[in-house]
């Protein structure tokens, strides 16, 4: 009777702990509703470049709206006050680093390094639905160690190195991360 008892109280148990742990809060990546149903338009603002390297900020802008676009949860408006929401930010840092390199001591390998502030804002409310005041972003490229178009390849690695970002904050500003 006694191991009866035991195996019945290891299974009240046993479902108790399920039925916890299927509460806990945990959804699926994706899920999250971060962003108000009646912001339909968005107006995003050129980002405000306070580096020394040029473009950077520019190559970032397009690839935001090309992301935002992609996604087709917002409509891109070409005023501001046109729109439900307003999408702002600045480029605070930018660094190119060398990370890989070859016998004779040259570069190989380097490592750009964003970070941007960034933040999403209801117009009308001015209520801030989402930022990050230091989105930091990571990329390495490679450079052929007889080419000579070191910066013709830092543009095109800035540019693909945007796109990541662009991806990423987006689906962070979407999912309320």
């Amino acid at each position: 009777m006694r191991d009866g008892a035991g195996w019945w109280m290891r299974s009240v148990l046993g479902g108790v702990l399920l039925a916890l742990l299927s509460s806990c809060g945990y959804s699926l990546v994706g899920r999250g509703v971060n962003i108000p149903e009646h912001i339909e338009a968005v107006y995003l603002e050129a980002l405000v470049n306070r580096t020394q390297r040029s473009q950077v900020e520019q190559f970032l802008t397009r690839a935001i709206a090309d992301e935002l676009t992609t996604r087709r949860r917002f409509d891109l408006v070409a005023r501001a006050e046109d729109s439900d929401a307003l999408l702002q930010g600045s480029v605070e840092q930018f660094a190119v680093t060398p990370i890989t390199f070859d016998p004779e001591g040259l570069a190989t390998e380097y490592e750009i390094s964003i970070t941007v502030k960034v933040a999403f804002t209801e117009r009308e409310t001015e209520e801030e639905l989402w930022k990050n005041e230091r989105y930091l972003f990571r990329e390495n490229y490679a450079v052929d160690d007889s080419s000579t178009d070191y910066f013709d390849r830092e543009n095109d690695a800035i540019e693909e190195a945007a796109e990541a970002f662009a991806e990423t904050m987006v689906s962070d500003l979407l999912e309320g991360f």
